[in-house]
């Protein structure tokens, strides 16, 4: 007798946020990103419709990296002198989707650049390259709050993702997404309350919750990835139980994660495995944009991703 599959049936559906706009839409990207629109966990496909394969983005700085190890930076060349050169060398050579642009070179220890450089700096590589944009900010609250309304508005309409958003430092940002046709990356310390909470906060300045990205704030391999894994399970069982507020894609930093680890920073090749692993199993937690470093790294989670979803 055939077994017969128990299947559960979730009331509630993820929000399904654009990246990128074309020219019909305002903006002048060559290609628009998808991500979220789940109506199952994770690759229950017999579940509930999954529209959307978990995409990349490859990260890139406005400037050189100076804290990456070697193995990443030679993986670039020379092109990482100079970032318009790399951020073509990812679309042009490793075919990316988008790109996670980090104004790093705002920071005031790394450059301290103003909100007209930055700006300008957008807008040059807008021009430069067609993919959707995420772009995210410094790290520095204070400096961020400065830079990124000037960012966003160069990026006017481009329908970028930009961040982070946090909940003591959310209103100039989600001001500028509102401004300027932008969703927004809302980031929490693994904490689903926190997370439920930042989310209404930016809702309740006019912000759709169809254009809000969380962030969990993951840990890599063997550094926390256990106890982010549960909490975005609990967002999303929560979300798909009907909880609008929870019902946002993941933004999962990986790359970072992955590379600030002792056996990531002891041998390149374990470095590589590191970011795929934790890739890889984000991705069956519910992670929907995965932010990476290393071309080998994604290619491998990329190769993954086609398998899982292969009809």
């Amino acid at each position: 007798m055939e077994t017969q599959l128990v299947l559960e049936k979730w009331p509630g559906e993820i929000s399904t946020v654009i990246i990128g706009a074309k020219k019909e839409d305002g903006g002048s990207r060559s290609n628009i990103v998808n991500i979220g629109g789940q109506k199952s966990l994770p690759l229950l496909f017999k579940e509930g419709e999954i529209p959307n394969k978990p995409k990349i983005a490859f990260e890139i700085w406005d400037i050189p990296p100076v804290d990456w190890q070697d193995e990443i930076v030679s993986a670039y060349g020379k092109s990482v002198n100079d970032p318009f050169a790399w951020a073509e060398k990812c679309v042009n050579e490793f075919k990316a989707e988008l790109l996670c642009v980090k104004m790093q070179g705002a920071h005031p220890d790394f450059g301290d650049k103003g909100p007209g450089a930055s700006a300008k700096f957008i807008s040059a590589l807008l021009s430069r390259v067609g993919v959707p944009l995420v772009i995210i900010g410094s790290d520095d609250d204070t400096k961020d709050n400065l830079i990124m309304p000037a960012v966003s508005e160069a990026a006017k309409k481009e329908r970028c993702l930009i961040g982070s958003a946090l909940q003591d430092n959310y209103k100039t940002l989600t001001a500028s997404a509102l401004a300027d046709s932008h969703s927004i990356i809302a980031s929490s310390p693994i904490d689903i309350n926190i997370a439920k909470q930042l989310n209404i906060l930016i809702s309740d300045m006019g912000l759709a919750f169809e254009r809000i990205v969380m962030d969990p704030t993951i840990g890599a391999l063997g550094y926390g990835l256990e106890y982010a894994y549960s909490i975005m399970e609990r967002a999303r069982l929560a979300a798909l139980s009907g909880d609008k507020t929870l019902a946002s894609p993941f933004i999962c930093f990986v790359g970072q994660e992955s590379w600030k680890t002792k056996e990531a920073k002891a041998s390149a090749k374990q470095g590589i495995i590191w970011e795929t692993i934790t890739a890889s199993s984000l991705i069956q937690s519910g992670a929907d944009l995965l932010v990476m470093r290393h071309p080998k790294a994604v290619e491998k989670v990329n190769n993954f991703i086609e398998t899982l979803y292969r009809k």
